[in-house]
């Protein structure tokens, strides 16, 4: 592969380089690689992508040398890269956040070793209004994604209860995160106090599996529920994003089938997807996460657990 090379993608010039630099040194991956891989997979991540601020995290130099998290889209971007406006406390400014909403702007973050893609969980025209409530299932070690399956089961029936249908991804690292749909009108507030009141609930009922505080000194051979993600200043990782581990990882959508299994078999290996499985398994199954962005879900009003 030439270290350099001018990509026209749907009509737009790009120029890209170092395409032959290793990112993950342990299994080869090159940095061509990354962004095959993001044009290939576009077609199912691209509408994940659209609308939502996103924040770039960079390996410049690989996944095992220094990174950053870019909120700001660099001032050197392309002149039809879109933007959104955001106004941040931490900073007291407006931040002005890139937005991934076609295959050009995807191609070119990659070109910038932007390995992974953190996404707001609302869309630009109201940021204070989620359309998503997420739970991040993060096992302390010795525990396994396996373990944050069986939490997983119990937190799908839990939500079920409550008339709320939801979907399973691998975190792409070590853990299992839970996502329920809303697209109508819910508010942070609403969803961090459910998604809250729901880890505190797993964790009176299964105390010894599941812990719903943050302390990493709690969290050993546990499975953190992490609720706090509900917040108009965090991101999660999007589907379908790399990870910058060992190896090309994907945060890959999984279903609830997949999740039992690899309960019944304690298998971690069975959840665990790199770039080129994750391609076959969209060819095969289409995206198994494209209602997470249509299905319009309302939080109970009152609930009892």
């Amino acid at each position: 592969m030439p270290e350099k090379a001018e990509l026209v993608v749907e009509g737009k010039r790009l120029a890209v380089s170092n395409l032959n630099k290793v990112l993950y040194p342990k299994v080869g991956f090159t940095k061509g690689q990354v962004i095959d891989y993001y044009i290939r997979i576009a077609p199912v991540l691209l509408p994940h992508l659209r609308d939502r601020p996103l924040t770039m995290k960079r390996y410049p130099n690989g996944v095992d040398a220094e990174f950053f998290y870019e909120k700001n889209c660099p001032a050197h971007r392309p002149k039809w890269v879109q933007t959104a406006k955001v106004w941040s406390e931490g900073n007291n400014r407006v931040m002005h956040y890139c937005l991934a909403q076609d295959l050009p702007t995807l191609v070119w973050a990659a070109n910038l070793a932007d390995l992974e893609l953190h996404t707001s969980l609302a869309k630009k025209k109201d940021v204070a209004r989620p359309t998503l409530m997420v739970f991040d299932l993060d096992p302390g070690a010795p525990a396994d994604i396996v373990k944050c399956c069986q939490v997983g089961l119990w937190l799908r029936d839990l939500l079920s209860k409550m008339k709320l249908k939801a979907f399973a991804k691998t975190s792409g690292s070590k853990g299992l995160q839970v996502y329920v749909p809303l697209n109508a009108s819910a508010t942070f507030d609403q969803t961090k106090d459910l998604s809250r009141s729901l880890a505190q609930h797993l964790e009176r009922e299964h105390g010894n599996l599941v812990t719903s505080n943050m302390s990493k000194a709690l969290r050993k051979g546990k499975v953190f529920v992490d609720w706090s993600q509900n917040d108009e200043h965090k991101t999660t990782i999007c589907v379908y994003s790399l990870r910058a581990k060992e190896e090309p990882t994907v945060s890959t959508p999984v279903t609830w089938d997949e999740v039992a299994n690899c309960l019944k078999k304690k298998k971690a290996d069975l959840l665990k997807f790199r770039s080129d499985k994750t391609l076959s398994r969209v060819e095969k199954m289409g995206d198994l996460f494209a209602l997470v962005e249509e299905l319009k879900q309302k939080l109970p009003k009152k609930w009892k657990l």
